[in-house]
């Protein structure tokens, strides 16, 4: 690869046909249903076989399922034994696609707005239904602030219909912008030094082609390290943000 972007490029693996049907399987379909087979034998063939002293790798699993609990009951409530299978669900799936982009030539899912943006939609939609059935047209009380002058309630649901509907720009955008900017950042510095260790000559002129590039290989280290935390981070940031529109929406109709 020689341009940063081109790691984002999504290439035809082949084409399955289906009774006349094409239907394009791409690396991020791929990595979809790696996803996909990654969280189903997490559940089903090594979450089954919990023990009550737990491993080292089943505490961490533990550990995870509880800190997402614990986030949920904090910006939801008791009403989020509701939504917790959907919200965790949600978690872990951001999570692995995140960290699949990560490991070698591999290919980020969550880079991609279109993708994000689905995710991102999806979700508002479902919080927004979940509103309208629980408080029919009473949820059109969250456009309206409480208290507010009679003079500028035609501004204010205005401005609070438009910061609803970017709810959905701010779920998706955030974790599209976050994950293409570190790997891009991660390639042009791993670039930088391999170039430098591959020059050519460079075994002859060690001092001034191997030394410069020890500090760029210290930065991308921890760069990697830094990306792993965003990886980890942008999964939880985003279930806490539909975990705060999901209470938003639950409690309108008391606005």
């Amino acid at each position: 690869m020689f341009n940063p972007l081109e790691q984002f490029e999504i290439h035809i693996l082949f084409i399955i046909n289906i009774l006349g049907l094409k239907i394009l399987y791409t690396n991020a379909t791929m990595y979809l249903s790696l996803s996909l087979g990654i969280i189903l034998f997490i559940y089903f063939f090594y979450l089954s076989q919990s023990k009550m002293i737990p491993t080292t790798t089943q505490y961490v699993f533990e550990s995870i399922y509880m800190l997402v609990y614990d986030m949920c009951k904090q910006q939801i409530g008791i009403k989020s034994q509701e939504f917790f299978s959907m919200i965790f669900t949600y978690f872990i799936f951001i999570l692995i696609l995140n960290l699949l982009g990560l490991t070698p030539y591999g290919f980020t899912v969550t880079s991609h707005i279109s993708f994000t943006f689905v995710l991102g939609f999806s979700s508002w939609f479902a919080i927004t239904l979940i509103g309208l059935m629980k408080h029919k047209l009473n949820f059109f009380k969250l456009f309206l602030p409480s208290g507010s002058p009679i003079f500028l309630i035609p501004l204010l649901v205005l401005i609070e219909i438009v910061s609803y509907i970017s709810r959905t720009f701010s779920l998706s955008i955030r974790l599209f912008a976050n994950m293409m900017s570190g790997h891009t950042l991660l390639f042009i510095l791993s670039s930088f030094v391999t170039k430098i260790l591959f020059l050519k000559n460079a075994v002859m002129a060690f001092p001034l082609t191997i030394l410069p590039a020890i500090p760029v290989v210290i930065v991308v280290s921890l760069v990697s390290i830094l990306e792993l935390g965003i990886a980890f981070l942008q999964a939880y940031v985003f279930v806490v943000l539909i975990c705060i529109y999901l209470n938003d929406s639950y409690n309108a109709g008391s606005h």
